[in-house]
């Protein structure tokens, strides 16, 4: 059963949360970073750049246990997904900003992830651990995220009046599965979880509190408007936990040699699903309020 729903359910149900992503957008929205490129660059570089460099420090200095460091990196690798685009609307924020970047980044993220997370596992489980198979990894990543968000800007495009009428519908789904693998990955890792939950816990509400505030004061540094700013912090600080227990679960069958259910690297990705709420929520509805 395990196998089963770590092979099956779990890849089809994150490519159909990103295929609600791909629902409602146009080839056209790509084109918005043009209007926006300071908005967009520096979006780009805190996700890409300072989250793996933070989430690679608190898991140093909290002195995580190997595995779940390397789950953190995993966290800190994944790029905003549709969770950040309903907390960006939420917020009065600029959407086509949101969509832009995480859809972009999301892209992007299907090569660097697995380069990164390679040296992550040698750096935090030793030289002996077997090797990351980078290229099986990215493109399963490509086939999860970027296919997926491809169908649904062709659904989109060729079925706008479907789209318009069941959209909505479809990303009801797509947050129900979200909870149903959040929950599925805690519970298979209880044990785990309370014995580290003092230390998973703290980490994931810095990784997200440190990068909320990073992504706000560089967006104020350079001068950004207030929705361009809240943007910019949603989708510097909220990471999409599901791919990275997807990712999680996909790197233990490459070096542990497969396992039953979701693994001790999902863990962090799946407390993130959790705590981030308490975080975010309050953040946006505070930005809803300066409009």
């Amino acid at each position: 059963m395990g196998n089963v729903l770590i092979d099956v359910v779990l890849p089809l149900a994150l490519a159909f949360i990103m295929f609600t992503l791909g629902l409602g957008l146009k080839a056209a929205d790509f084109t918005q970073v043009f209007a926006m490129p300071k908005a967009f660059a520096v979006g780009v570089v805190n996700q890409m750049v300072l989250l793996p460099l933070v989430g690679f420090a608190i898991a140093v200095l909290l002195g995580m246990p190997p595995e779940l460091a390397v789950g953190m990196m995993i966290l800190a690798l994944a790029p905003g997904g549709v969770t950040t685009n309903v907390l960006a609307k939420i917020g009065n924020g600029n959407m086509a900003l949101s969509i832009s970047l995480t859809a972009i980044v999301t892209i992007i993220s299907a090569v660097t992830l697995p380069i990164i997370i390679a040296f992550g596992v040698r750096y935090f489980m030793g030289a002996d651990t077997p090797d990351v198979n980078t290229l099986s990894l990215s493109i399963t990543m490509f086939l999860m995220t970027v296919v997926p968000v491809a169908l649904g800007m062709v659904v989109t495009t060729l079925a706008p009046r479907f789209v318009s009428g069941g959209g909505q519908w479809l990303s009801r789904i797509a947050v129900v599965l979200f909870a149903v693998i959040v929950l599925a990955a805690i519970l298979t890792n209880l044990d785990v979880l309370f014995d580290n939950i003092g230390l998973l816990g703290p980490a994931t509400i810095l990784l997200m509190v440190i990068m909320i505030g990073v992504g706000l004061g560089s967006a104020k540094m350079l001068g950004l408007s207030v929705k361009d700013a809240t943007t910019v912090a949603v989708e510097t600080g909220v990471q999409n936990s599901t791919l990275g227990i997807a990712v999680g679960a996909i790197l233990a069958g490459q070096i542990l040699g497969g396992s039953e259910g979701f693994s001790t690297f999902a863990l962090p990705s799946a407390m993130y699903g959790v705590v981030m709420y308490f975080g975010a929520v309050p953040f946006v509805l505070w930005r809803r309020t300066l409009h």
